[in-house]
């Protein structure tokens, strides 16, 4: 396959040809951001990759996080101190190879009366976090005392706070950094197909040599060959491995991780804030993003549908306690949250322990077919699991040599790259200048950087709409940008997982959907995917009826 060839479903018929008549190194099964990894770990050794997901890539867990590179604070508690070191040193990997995805982000850590946090084991655990993580000098924490915190934050309640610290952490959009891993790993080489389900594995001498996929938008169903298979599906690992073989022993235990979203104006923090729950024994974040607060997580058993997870009242009312509770007499209620989303974290399962305490460790299976299996880790150690994978397919593949090394720490995840942050920042500047002219609001700075990275400026140059008109001529040239080069299938891809204005935009919706029509006649000329508006109208009123926090 020409890498040199867009990454877009125009292309998707050559995309699908080449599938099916080349006979791949290894086939990788989910497009989260795990099996995104694998494709461009594997790709960058040389190997012939193909990737196939039956959603949009990054539809399931890795598009429902916390949206940040943490390095694990919380599993300290458990004494995980090496996948602590290994999370923290990854993030500053991560921050470098997309300075304007992975942003740093200083955390607050209150401590509040009747908490569960003590001002002495507090500093000791973010002490050895600073440790392990390798944090540099200016990022390490710092202990403040009631006044210093009250100065920096002062939305944390007079009456009830003792001091707390601030600590470094880093904040992504966890979509938008499995996309540009997809579209590094296409730029070397790999065939990534969103919408296109495995449905069956194709067995031979070796045991499993390939899949049997199916094109969801045409409904053909085509053979994939390879010499080895990955499962990372995630939350459906067990579901592909029970197709080649029973499963045994170890295997997944789901838990629901739910966020919330409201105006900033109705709980308008400074900083990002980690806070436990009073009587709960559990901490939730509250993180400010562009015009909004985003509040989660939980962490409950789930044994319901995979394919459409709700967020409930019962959850909805859980978070919004715990911001009351801490915060004092905001007064927040259903009514105020504007959207939000659930998924599910793929653990493995233990005896005894609840969900919070499960361990967010990776784990390999393989089956005596030689199906390679992946499922648990988090977000941030997404790399290195990749490079176990792709060595054990090196090592079964009997590839040796300066070839089978892992690479990725040194691929920059965009094109073109930035080379710091500080670069980041004046671009962003250069971003804001632009809009200004343009008659769009700043505040759009940052979601057009991160999302978009140094692209935005070729964006920004197409926009020729007479005043007022500027802000719908911005969505259509991004969607035209995502459709031409992120393999975008349907409007929604674009809406939720390529721009996120579903969540923290939700105020655009009415523009995304009067442009959507005329990008899709532009794009595809009704033929691959044509626009129909009932579907969206449809789609559009599921996802943000009331109760608005059934919005997933």
């Amino acid at each position: 396959m020409d890498r040199r060839i867009a990454f877009s479903a125009k292309y998707r018929s050559d995309f699908l040809s080449t599938m099916e008549n080349v006979v791949h190194d290894i086939v990788v099964i989910g497009g989260g951001i795990t099996g995104a990894g694998i494709a461009l770990d594997a790709a960058s050794r040389g190997l012939k990759v193909a990737l196939v997901e039956k959603g949009d890539f990054a539809s399931g867990t890795s598009g429902k996080s916390t949206k940040l590179i943490h390095g694990g604070l919380r599993y300290l508690k458990q004494f995980e101190f090496g996948l602590v070191k290994e999370v923290g040193q990854e993030r500053a990997i991560l921050h470098r190879l997309a300075p304007h995805i992975v942003i740093p982000e200083k955390m607050i850590l209150p401590l509040i009366k009747g908490g569960s946090l003590g001002k002495t084991m507090t500093s000791i655990g973010l002490y050895i976090y600073d440790f392990l993580a390798e944090v540099e000098d200016d990022d390490k924490r710092k202990m403040l005392n009631r006044e210093e915190i009250l100065a920096i934050e002062p939305m944390l309640p007079v009456d009830k706070l003792l001091g707390g610290s601030i600590y470094a952490e880093y904040r992504t959009d966890d979509a938008r950094l499995t996309i540009e891993v997809m579209k590094t790993a296409h730029r070397h080489g790999a065939i990534c197909l969103n919408y296109l389900e495995c449905t069956d594995f194709i067995k031979g001498e070796t045991g499993v040599e390939g899949i049997v996929a199916k094109d969801l938008p045409t409904g053909k169903q085509i053979e994939i060959k390879a010499r080895k298979v990955v499962n990372a599906a995630g939350p459906w690992v067990d579901e592909i491995r029970s197709m080649d073989e029973a499963v045994r022993g170890k295997r997944l235990y789901l838990t629901k991780g739910v966020h919330i979203v409201v105006p900033r104006r109705k709980l308008p923090v400074q900083h990002a804030i980690y806070f436990d729950v009073p009587g709960d024994n559990r901490m939730i974040f509250a993180i400010p993003r562009l015009q909004t607060t985003y509040i989660g997580t939980t962490d409950t058993y789930y044994n319901g549908d995979k394919n459409d997870i709700q967020v409930t009242q019962e959850d909805a009312t859980y978070l919004l306690n715990a911001v009351n509770l801490t915060f004092g007499n905001l007064g927040l209620t259903e009514s105020d949250i504007i959207s939000s989303w659930a998924g599910v974290r793929p653990l493995i399962y233990e005896d005894g322990k609840s969900a919070s305490e499960i361990s967010r460790k990776d784990e390999i299976f393989e089956s005596g077919d030689g199906l390679i299996s992946i499922a648990g880790g988090k977000l941030t150690g997404y790399r290195k699991m990749a490079e176990r994978v792709v060595d054990l397919v090196c090592k079964r593949l009997s590839r040796e040599g300066k070839d089978a090394e892992c690479v990725t720490d040194k691929i920059p995840l965009t094109e073109p790259g930035f080379k710091s942050y500080q670069e980041v920042m004046d671009f962003s500047e250069e971003v804001t200048e632009k809009l200004e002219k343009l008659s769009l609001p700043s505040h759009l700075t940052p979601y057009l950087v991160q999302n978009y990275g140094a692209q935005v400026l070729s964006i920004l140059e197409k926009i020729d709409g007479e005043p007022g008109d500027a802000e719908m001529e911005l969505i259509r040239q991004e969607m035209l940008h995502c459709c031409h080069h992120e393999m975008v299938m349907s409007p929604f891809d674009y809406l939720i997982r390529r721009s996120g204005r579903l969540y923290f935009i939700p105020d655009s919706i009415t523009s995304v959907e009067k442009v959507t029509a005329e990008v899709w006649d532009e794009i595809f000329d009704g033929s691959l995917l044509p626009y129909d508006p009932s579907l969206w109208n449809a789609r559009l009123a599921d996802l943000v009826s009331y109760p608005k926090y059934k919005v997933s």
